[in-house]
């Protein structure tokens, strides 16, 4: 996958209607499938379709037509969506995408029959809904560090102590440093020691379980909306990206990180001449993880290569620059700004109000893509921090007096919902939602 700059996404409804029409033909096979269809919408805010890991189909008719390339391992993927992989095979079948196939088990046993493949604690598992008058297959897929075209092995007895023991690890890792330099020397270090130990895509799947742990301790939405999932077994499985903020002066040390772990650039996003920030998306191919990365960023600096090249120093901070002031880099201290996961938008956003959770204004209402934060998580901050950005005359004194009373916004839960396929960002109508993020236009009682 190689970075362009000038990548544009679009929707591919031949694509998505493809897969559509299997999902609905499975779902007059299989009697439990509509069943739990309807307890994902009621229980969790979201759509079946959004949670396919993979097809298993006889018939293959139209499917290169609808835009699917067939690889060299014989799995069928379409380029240029954000849909499943398909594989051709008499015993058919549809497999969604979870944290944890014994949880989902656990959760859904009293309900429905199960038949539970692989050992405890094996990167790959599978647990298939046991239904004896149907011809179709339907169940949930485990994938940890691997995915289903190279699903790892069973692992040894001594590998799964490492795994666990590296899980440990990085959940609990080192987050406050005295400097930014100790910051990424350590954590490059342990990320290192860990890749040497199990492997890379290992690592980055045990990496950001810990990076949504520590996200969702710090967010109310987040844990309100992980009760709802894992109520029903499926775990944070419909993340769609996670976004990480950072300085001016971290930014390629953080792109460098994520690249040890397998990370390769996609497209670069800049929001408009105005936004006085940018992003670099970055995905890692086998865990399926996309990082949607935000620093302070002007025009004419997405024409070089600022994800590589350390960008200057500068004395103003714009509203990225300011977060990290306030909360310290996401990569460590602060963690993500916000997860986005996909959701059937109207359903998840009338849902999470009776629990009390608000949403902000839509910023994207495409037909293809909806978008949304939910209402700031608001953070103390460090009096130390305020007190050092404002000697250096980055905010004003009023400023300063709020922030220390009132706190600052640190992070959201992003409600996500794509349609026909659509794997790209809205780079129109981002940059006024992140301006109200900004907390020097924020008080506690305006949102």
């Amino acid at each position: 996958m190689l970075e362009d700059s000038k990548k544009q996404w679009e929707p591919k409804p031949l694509g998505a209607a493809w897969v559509a029409a299997v999902v609905n033909r499975f779902r007059s096979l299989h009697s439990d499938l509509s069943v739990f269809e309807s307890q994902l919408r009621q229980r969790t805010g979201t759509r079946f379709t959004d949670w396919v890991d993979h097809l298993v189909v006889k018939d293959l008719k139209s499917i290169e037509l609808a835009g699917f390339v067939k690889g060299l391992d014989g799995w069928y993927e379409h380029p240029g969506a954000l849909l499943p992989v398909v594989r051709q095979s008499d015993a058919e079948g549809v497999f969604l995408r979870v944290d944890s196939a014994s949880d989902f088990v656990i959760a859904n046993c009293s309900q429905f029959d199960f038949e539970l493949t692989g050992a405890p604690l094996d990167p790959f598992r599978l647990a298939k809904f046991l239904t004896t008058n149907t011809s179709v297959a339907f169940g949930v897929v485990q994938r940890h560090g691997c995915n289903v075209r190279h699903p790892n092995e069973s692992l040894s007895e001594s590998q799964i102590i490492q795994v666990q023991a590296i899980r440990e690890r990085l959940r609990h890792r080192q987050r406050k440093f005295d400097s930014e330099v100790d910051a990424f020397q350590s954590t490059s270090a342990l990320i290192a020691e860990a890749i040497s130990k199990v492997g890379r895509d290992m690592t980055c799947h045990l990496f950001f379980e810990g990076e949504r742990d520590y996200w969702q301790s710090r967010n109310r939405a987040g844990q309100i909306q992980y009760m709802r999932q894992h109520s029903i077994g499926v775990g944070w499985g419909n993340h769609d990206h996670h976004t990480y903020r950072s300085s001016r002066a971290c930014f390629s040390d953080l792109i460098g990180l994520l690249e040890l772990m397998g990370f390769e650039c996609r497209e670069k996003f800049h929001a408009g001449n105005e936004a006085g920030w940018g992003a670099q998306v970055i995905e890692q191919p086998v865990c399926g993880i996309v990082i949607f990365a935000d620093v302070d960023l002007d025009p004419d600096e997405l024409t070089n290569d600022f994800s590589h090249q350390p960008l200057p120093i500068r004395s103003e901070l714009g509203t990225i620059g300011l977060w990290c002031a306030l909360h310290g880099e996401a990569l460590f201290q602060a963690g993500m700004h916000h997860l986005e996961c996909q959701f059937d938008f109207d359903g998840a956003r009338t849902q999470l109000e009776a629990f009390g959770i608000q949403c902000m204004k839509p910023f994207t209402d495409f037909s293809f893509l909806r978008q949304c934060f939910t209402e700031g998580e608001r953070w103390r901050v460090d009096p130390k921090r305020v007190e050092r950005i404002l000697s250096e005359g980055r905010i004003t004194r009023e400023q300063a007096e709020r922030f220390l009373s009132e706190g600052a916004v640190g992070s959201h839960m992003e409600i996500l919902e794509r349609n026909d396929g659509y794997r790209g960002f809205n780079q129109t109508g981002i940059n006024e939602i992140i301006r109200k993020t900004d907390p020097r236009f924020l008080s506690a009682d305006t949102h």
